[in-house]
């Protein structure tokens, strides 16, 4: 076969085709035997086998859902009074100068986080990190009224 004979049987699928047979005669009885298959005794018509499995993959989906949402809910730290930042913690600036410097990183600290959870107000990880550097400037606190 060469160029030529492949460039005529290229022109010749561009041009309308009509099948062997009259198709709508079976696709007419193939409906008609589908629709009496789901008729019921009452003359009702059954539901088809399909909607049956979209209802039964909808309630596997909102299942999953809610099973997801509550995982995601379960580490989420609660608010509450003790978790609120003190106002006055970003201003507080030791006497001890080696305090003073872990005091300056942790400020530097909580003020980034609370930037990035105006971004993302609802992430669990960045509300644990802000909580857990609130700890920590408390316990520093703590540290420079033992040390006196």
């Amino acid at each position: 076969m060469n160029e030529f004979e492949w460039l005529r049987q290229t022109r010749a699928l561009r041009e309308p085709m009509s099948p062997r047979r009259d198709l709508w005669a079976d696709i007419d009885a193939a409906l008609d035997t589908d629709a009496s298959t789901h008729v019921e005794a009452s003359g009702r018509r059954s539901p088809p086998r399909l909607q049956n499995w979209l209802v039964a993959a909808s309630f596997v989906g909102i299942s999953l859902f809610a099973g997801s949402l509550a995982v995601h809910l379960r580490d989420r730290p609660i608010a509450t009074a003790a978790t609120a930042p003190a106002p006055d913690i970003a201003r507080w600036r030791p006497a001890d100068p080696r305090l003073a410097g872990a005091a300056v990183e942790l400020d530097a600290a909580h003020m980034e986080l609370k930037q990035a959870l105006e971004q993302a107000p609802n992430s669990p990880a960045l509300q644990r990190l802000l909580y857990r550097t609130q700890q920590q400037q408390t316990q520093l606190r703590q540290m420079e009224h033992q040390a006196g």
